[in-house]
């Protein structure tokens, strides 16, 4: 009995030391447990802010990334102006004669006028012989820029400049031995179609140079405030000339400076764009650069202008005359020519938020108000403010149409949309010159000064009409590639 009960009782200590070490193993096992959840869980909040760390860096380093190369680009913008232009190897080779050759360009259509005005009495004779000059000029120009596309500049300039030098020599002296008007006229046609065209010439290598470079802008700008210097300097040269020295010196002067100048760019050739390539090539036929429907509107904005430069030259000249001072002319043309060249450098500074065309039709809005004003002018020194004013709002039309056709021309034609260009400058002039002159002297020189006025408003209406075809092909559609719905079009940039 008692053997049982003792074995009883060691059973049930048995039992109940099995039970404890039993408990006492799950009681450690599940402090280990609770060990390794509380480890766990601080290694989580110990990586937490690891990853957390890693993708601020990665967010940073993206964003910091993406900020870095916009400050590159706007820095890149800021550094293209003048003096990074300037730095293009051989731009300076071809600038300096470039700038002595077109010289001639401004004193020709004054020089004609002081002239055949001093050998006639008459500004509307002066006017016509100086307008047949400009109208050729605007006729023989593109094809000019053409040949030049085609056979390049050289072949082209060299016999250009012995012509023209050859018919303003010839001229001077049929006005100077009172030949009638029909040998002046004959005289003027060569003279003018055999303008040198070193400004459109000019721009071409800066555009072979400078192929999708951030410089174009700029180059446009360079070449508006060269040629605004050109007309600061040019038609002042010439009155000096004509009124101080002789009623022909202005116009010698012209012609040997046509000669010497042009002589001398030309020999520049390892700048000259090249020639004869692009028509070879079947994948880029060769066309015309009128054929193009932007080029034509371009054409009748600078109309505009040039209907500006020639009713400010001869109504200038015609009020410094009835006011008996003569030399109050360069005078007040040397004005309204600064106005136009600072405006010029301003705008090729100016980093621009809004597109070109929109530019253009603002730029001419400005200027058709600022000629509108001219008539009423009756004192030398409104006359002058009121020229500045118009010679501010004339570069950034110059400069902005330059910079929009580059953009619809192909390399092939570039030379001839330029002369184009340049050519309605002068033809606009022509038209305005001999305009001017007759109001000049039936109603007086306040009265050509409405010139200008007529001739930019026109050309505004025209602008305002035909807007849309002063965008390139490509921006001027409305295109959604891809899938089609709403979040899948593909947004297209337009002016």
């Amino acid at each position: 009995m008692s053997t049982v009960t003792s074995d009883t009782s060691r059973a049930s200590q048995e039992n109940s030391t099995t039970t404890g070490q039993a408990q006492a193993h799950g009681a450690t096992q599940g402090k280990t447990q609770a060990q390794g959840r509380a480890q766990a869980q601080n290694k989580t909040q110990v990586q937490a802010p690891r990853k957390a760390e890693k993708t601020d860096k990665a967010y940073t380093a993206g964003n910091g990334g993406q900020a870095d190369k916009a400050g590159a680009r706007k820095a890149g913008k800021r550094a293209a102006g003048y003096g990074r232009l300037l730095r293009t190897p051989g731009a300076l080779s071809f600038l300096l004669p470039g700038f002595a050759a077109r010289q001639p360009f401004a004193m020709l259509t004054i020089g004609i006028v002081l002239l055949v005005q001093h050998t006639t009495g008459s500004y509307g004779s002066a006017g016509a012989v100086a307008a047949a000059t400009g109208v050729s000029m605007a006729l023989f120009a593109p094809q000019s820029g053409k040949l030049a596309d085609r056979f390049g500049q050289r072949a082209v300039l060299v016999p250009g400049v012995l012509i023209h030098s050859a018919a303003v020599s010839l001229l001077v002296v049929l006005a100077l031995t009172g030949a009638p008007m029909w040998a002046l006229f004959l005289a003027a046609v060569p003279a003018g179609a055999s303008v040198p065209q070193v400004g459109p010439m000019v721009r071409a290598r800066w555009a072979a140079k400078l192929e999708n470079s951030p410089l174009m802008p700029t180059a446009a700008a360079f070449e508006s405030v060269t040629d605004e210097f050109t007309f600061v300097v040019g038609p002042v040269l010439a009155t000096a000339l004509c009124t101080g020295v002789h009623p022909a010196a202005g116009l010698i002067a012209e012609a040997a400076l046509t000669l010497f100048g042009g002589l001398f760019f030309a020999a520049q050739r390892a700048t000259q764009p090249a020639h004869g390539t692009i028509a070879a090539n079947a994948s880029q036929p060769r066309v015309s650069a009128l054929s193009i429907p932007g080029v034509r509107v371009l054409a009748i904005a600078f109309l505009g202008i040039g209907s500006v430069f020639g009713g400010m030259q001869v109504s200038l000249t015609a009020f410094s005359q009835e006011i008996g001072n003569p030399g109050a002319n360069g005078l007040l043309y040397g004005i309204f020519a600064a106005g136009n060249m600072l405006a010029g450098i301003a705008c090729g500074a100016v980093a621009w938020k809004i597109g070109p065309r929109r530019r253009l039709i603002l730029g001419y809005a400005g200027l058709t108000a600022a000629a509108s004003l001219l008539w009423s002018a009756h004192s030398v020194l409104l006359l002058g403010a009121l020229g500045l004013i118009v010679g501010l709002c004339i570069a950034p039309a110059l400069i902005t149409g330059y910079t929009i056709v580059e953009t619809l021309v192909p390399a092939s034609a570039r030379t001839e949309a330029f002369t184009w260009l340049t050519g309605a400058v002068a033809l606009g002039q022509a038209a305005a010159v001999t305009v001017a002159g007759q109001l000049a002297d039936e109603h007086g020189a306040s009265t050509g000064f409405l010139v200008p006025l007529v001739g930019t408003a026109l050309a505004l209406a025209t602008l305002v009409a035909l807007r849309s075809r002063l965008l390139p092909r490509a921006a001027g559609r409305v295109a959604a590639r891809g899938t089609r719905g709403i979040g899948h079009r593909v947004p297209v940039t337009v002016d």
